[in-house]
């Protein structure tokens, strides 16, 4: 299992068009066979950040989404275009 989050920090002013390049982001990454969790979420006290909870069932799986025609659309040439910084964390599960 491939478990990991990343963090972006946008403009306040691209909240909205944000918000709808993550819903079209995850609705196709629930999609692809490897994923087994995408979950995009903005940070309470601090709404121009998001950060994405995102497993996939082995490397192989991560690279097909990063591979993918909607990763290439909305978070290459979509989020990443908007982005101030994005930082990622990599985990481990405890149990």
């Amino acid at each position: 299992m491939v478990t990991f989050t990343v963090r972006m920090r946008f403009a306040g002013e691209d909240r909205q068009q944000v918000v709808e390049i993550l819903r079209n982001l995850a609705l196709a990454s629930r999609q692809e066979p490897g994923c087994v969790t995408y979950v995009p979420h903005f940070i309470e006290d601090d709404p121009d950040t998001i950060l994405i909870y995102e497993q996939y069932k082995d490397k192989a799986a991560l690279e097909a989404h990063r591979g993918s025609a909607h990763f290439q659309k909305y978070a290459i040439a979509g989020l990443y275009q908007l982005m101030r910084e994005r930082s990622s964390e990599n985990l481990t599960a405890v149990a």
